[in-house]
């Protein structure tokens, strides 16, 4: 029953980058004009934000249609292929210095950017395991297994055995990815303030940059204009201000790593939605 949309995505897969990406700026364009749900948490979240220009709007626009065009090739493609498109890495002797002094490592991927490559590129130097959320569409399952869980990165489910996966990894010293502005499942998160609104935040991510011995580290993986690649931006995770939660820091880095090129955020993303039974946002931090 799915075997042409998996055909027109492995067509899809095909394509240079420039014209990959001059598609996803119509794709982009035609969500935001169809979907009425879809342009209103993009304009509000925006507007939450503090962007009201329209320079930032279009960009977030076309983005999020880049990043639907492109996921096909960074998939599909070999990772060769995929990985020279990376024109550098932004930060890099970071986490090798971390990584050479004995440290785990743990890198934190928000929707900013092309987060589907930057496991692509860890992946060539060392065994690296993601924190992954199968897709509601499940006909695209076996592509985005095949595609992110293939040489040396390893899938964990987003439930108590894929943490206890996690925890394994880094007992090993190998290097785990989480995305952390992904909505938790109730009773996996907290509400803590998220570009000045409650949003419910895993707590996973902070958990586990609190381990002993532990560096983490913000991957943002810039698109270049015109399809001409990307560049990978490393950050270290801030060190938490007095009284601040863990998710709250978490937020905090995210927030700083958006303001770096906040038109290439997936603003359209309902962050701010409350898991069934959950406590709202105002009740919780009351």
């Amino acid at each position: 029953m799915h075997s042409f949309p998996s055909f027109a995505l492995r067509l899809l897969a095909r394509l240079p980058l420039p014209a990959l990406h001059a598609l996803g700026n119509v794709l982009g364009w035609a969500i935001y004009g169809i979907s009425p749900t879809y342009r209103r948490h993009l304009v509000e979240n925006l507007r939450l934000a503090g962007y009201t220009d329209s320079r930032t709007r279009r960009e977030a626009i076309a983005s999020a249609g880049r990043m639907i065009a492109e996921w096909p090739a960074i998939w599909l493609r070999p990772r060769a292929e995929v990985t020279r498109w990376v024109k550098r890495i932004d930060g890099e002797e970071l986490p090798r210095a971390a990584h050479a002094a004995g440290k785990d490592l743990v890198f934190l991927t928000p929707h900013h950017g092309c987060f589907e490559i930057t496991p692509q590129v860890l992946a060539q130097h060392i065994p690296v395991t993601i924190l992954y959320r199968p897709p509601k569409l499940r006909f695209l399952q076996p592509l985005i297994e095949q595609g992110r869980g293939r040489d040396n990165v390893r899938l964990a489910s987003a439930d108590l055995g894929g943490v206890r996966q996690l925890l394994a990894t880094l007992r090993r010293h190998e290097p785990v990815g989480i995305l952390p502005d992904q909505v938790p499942g109730e009773g996996e998160g907290e509400w803590a303030e998220f570009f000045g609104r409650p949003a419910y935040t895993m707590t996973l991510a902070g958990k586990l940059a609190q381990r002993p011995n532990t560096a983490t580290f913000l991957a943002f993986c810039e698109r270049l204009p015109r399809g001409a690649g990307y560049v990978i931006h490393l950050r270290e995770l801030p060190a938490p201000l007095a009284g601040e939660t863990s998710a709250r820091r978490i937020n905090r880095a995210v927030e700083a790593l958006v303001r770096e090129r906040p038109g290439q955020y997936l603003w359209g993303y309902n962050r701010y939605k409350s898991p069934a039974r959950a406590k709202s946002g105002s009740d919780a931090l009351e």
